[in-house]
């Protein structure tokens, strides 16, 4: 290298103005910046937009949301603007050797533009492999190890930033000693900017896994703590991006055992933007996979920084928070502390972001943090819930399926369920599974939990209930649904006019309201009202809701007296049954006295139960029907009160349904136990007869069972 000749004192102009060292950070000030008349700041506003689109797709479409094409367009035609093309046209032609000779040249500014150029040149693959083979990364070291080059270190560690991005770069560091070298500049640097650019180096070399051990022996983690307790923010973002880059768990175990989070923990409070985002990426990275580290962030305050810096408007900092308010979350003392530091309404906000890193992570954080009632019931109250389904609609597989996760886990309740229902999320994962490209491993495990937890939206949809599906207040049979219809709630069948299609049968024993509330509230007539006192007692209602007012009042499910008589003496009478057989025989003969009896299988035609029905829904004006004014009630009305009815007092009992009117349960019965004590005790499943012969077991699949499930050719019900 050729001596550098003496710098020339160059007395500034009056008329310049002093050089300011603006920091940028928010896109939307470099895309401003594009219109600068300064070259200057053209260049580094150019470079700044580069390395952001770099790090994510999703930043290019924030750029392009705040209009960057226009401007950028624009400095295509000017006569400095730096490309591609001209950084190809450089390497194809020769220019590398050429520029490395420049290296040697006495004067320090070609010096300078040769390294800035080189540094420009060394983010292509192919020119940092002909760099390497004209010995420019030994030039670059040459440098770095002589003194009086100080003034050329800065530039000289930018283009190994460069070059480290290849293994054989990485080879040729160990080989010459040039790690130690790097390690001293992080150390003993006379500037930040060296500092900094030395402690790029080092996250560019953690990145290699076979490096790892030597920089621990150099402790590297160490250094990089006290780096995050020097003044300047470059030296800090630095010494964070190696802290991210140090993926193994050594590297982990040994920054904790520094005392490092909560310096890094301060980080986040700083003004830079750059800054706050590294160091959460820092953090995230240092808690993947370390129970220990995350709970030490916990312990030393984390939660209550990171809950708040979801409020961040920078993308990437609130998906770096969110996954590690995930890796955090699974330990239950750690997820229950962020739920009671409001992090739920924060992540709510962050559902409806336009970013799909945060997307994902929210979701998957979500699908952490809501694992009990009260963190599912403050997802809802805080509006969370239609956010979440309508993200349902993704075509992003990893935000779909986090999404799916969440759905899963929300569904566990039956309000949320039934709500998530009502925004359409049952349609939108029948879609999702009929895809085998949308299709994933929680999809179905989504659907099948909201269909437990809405036994009245499977039952439409499926028409089978398990002996697990426990029927409840609530539940209502609308009829059967085609898949990816939504089935509408009850409160949405409300408020439909009464018409000629078949009444939707609610059961609401009202058994969890309070006495005096019961006392407060209609009831359905019980069996023994007339007529007369019902009719006085409607006019009644019709007279009081005319003198309210015309506003809408609310909604309400009334009781239904009726059948919590039918509950009470089954409990009375069938409990008390010791053979099984005869509980369900009592059962079904208690079920079809209450709906008209047995009805000959010749006469079933004059059994009028759809005049019926249609006088009790104009009688309700309504067309719910709660299930204990059915009168005369045939296979579908007496098989859903059966399964009820069993399921209230602990029999064990499917629903299912079948065409025109046709539905039926299904019964298992253990036979004797055998005489031989190696046999098992033998087992059958019968169809119980509510309809013809009430109280009749008929064994499936024999004729009996079959004709009874079907509708015989030749006649007709009323549909």
């Amino acid at each position: 290298m050729g001596r550098k000749g003496k710098k020339e004192n160059e007395a500034p102009s009056k008329e310049a103005f002093d050089p300011l060292a603006v920091e940028v950070k928010m896109p939307i000030t470099v895309v401003l910046l594009l219109s600068s008349p300064e070259e200057d700041i053209l260049s580094k506003s150019c470079d700044a937009i580069y390395k952001y689109v770099e790090k994510a797709d999703e930043n290019k479409i924030t750029l392009l949301g705040l209009g960057v094409l226009e401007p950028l367009c624009q400095l295509i035609c000017h006569s400095n603007t730096q490309d591609y093309p001209s950084r190809l046209a450089v390497h194809e032609l020769g220019g590398i050797r050429p520029i490395l000779e420049l290296l040697d040249s006495d004067f320090v500014a070609i010096q300078h533009l040769a390294l800035k150029t080189l540094q420009i040149l060394t983010t292509d693959k192919d020119t940092r492999e002909t760099f390497r083979e004209e010995e420019g990364f030994e030039k670059l070291m040459d440098i770095l190890s002589n003194p009086e080059f100080a003034d050329l270190h800065v530039e000289a560690l930018r283009t190994v930033v460069h070059c480290l991005c290849d293994s054989e770069s990485l080879r040729l560091l160990h080989k010459d000693g040039g790690l130690t070298k790097l390690m001293e500049f992080v150390v003993k640097a006379p500037s930040p900017e060296i500092q900094s650019s030395a402690a790029k180096c080092i996250a560019m070399i953690v990145k290699c896994v076979e490096s790892h051990l030597q920089l621990h022996e150099q402790n590297v983690e160490k250094i990089m703590v006290e780096l995050l307790s020097v003044v300047n923010d470059s030296v800090k973002t630095a010494a964070c991006q190696a802290l991210a880059a140090m993926s193994s768990q050594l590297a982990k175990d040994t920054f904790r055992e520094q005392k490092g989070f909560p310096v890094l923990l301060e980080c986040l409070r700083s003004e830079s933007y750059e800054l706050r985002e590294e160091a959460t990426q820092a953090i995230f990275n240092l808690t993947a996979d370390n129970w220990l580290n995350a709970d030490t962030l916990y312990k030393v305050g984390g939660i209550d920084i990171l809950v708040l810096k979801l409020r961040d408007p920078c993308p990437r900092l609130v998906a770096n928070v969110t996954a590690t308010l995930s890796n955090m979350a699974r330990q239950e003392e750690i997820r229950c502390n962020i739920v009671a530091h409001g992090a739920i309404p924060l992540l709510v906000n962050s559902l409806s972001s336009p970013n799909t890193q945060v997307q994902i992570n929210t979701t998957q954080c979500l699908a952490v943090l809501v694992s009990d009632v009260d963190s599912r019931a403050e997802l809802q109250r805080t509006g969370g819930l239609y956010p979440l389904v309508m993200l349902l609609q993704s075509h992003h597989n990893e935000v779909l399926k986090n999404t799916c996760w969440a759905v899963n886990v929300c569904a566990t309740d039956k309000p949320v369920a039934v709500e998530m229902c009502k925004y359409g999320a049952l349609e939108m994962l029948q879609e999702i599974n009929t895809s085998e490209i949308r299709q994933n491993r929680f999809s179905q495990l989504a659907m099948d939990n909201l269909l437990k937890s809405n036994l009245s939206v499977k039952y439409s949809l499926e028409s089978y209930l398990t002996p697990l599906d426990i029927i409840t207040d609530g539940f209502y049979d609308v009829g059967k649904t085609n898949m990816g219809q939504r089935v509408l709630t009850l409160e949405e069948l409300a408020k439909q006019p009464v018409n000629t299609h078949q009444a939707i049968i609610v059961i609401n024993t009202g058994e969890h309201v309070s006495e005096e509330k019961q006392n407060a509230e209609s009831e359905i007539p019980s069996k023994e009202e007339t007529k007369t006192s019902r009719r006085k007692r409607e006019e009644e209602k019709r007279k009081d809701d005319a003198q309210k007012g015309s506003a809408e009042k609310p909604w309400k499910l009334v009781q239904d007296v009726a059948v919590r008589n039918l509950v009470n003496e089954a409990r009375r009478s069938i409990l008390p049954l010791k053979d099984e057989r005869e509980q369900y025989a009592a059962l079904a003969r208690l079920v079809s006295d209450s709906m008209g009896g047995p009805v000959e299988k010749e006469k079933l035609h004059e059994f009028s139960w759809h005049h019926h029905l249609s006088e009790v829904k104009y009688g309700l004006q309504s067309n719910i029907v709660p299930i204990g004014m059915v009168k005369k009630g045939i296979y579908c009305h007496r098989a859903l009160l059966f399964k009820y009815l069993a399921d209230s007092i602990g029999l064990s009992c499917t629903l299912v349904r079948g065409e025109y009117h046709r539905a039926w349960n299904e019964v298992l019965l253990s036979e004797k136990a055998p005489q031989n004590k190696d046999q098992q005790p033998q087992c059958r499943h019968c169809i119980v007869d509510l309809m013809h012969q009430p109280g009749s077991l008929l064994n499936v699949n024999t004729p009996a069972a079959v004709k009874y499930q079907n509708r015989p050719q030749m006649q007709f019900l009323y549909r």
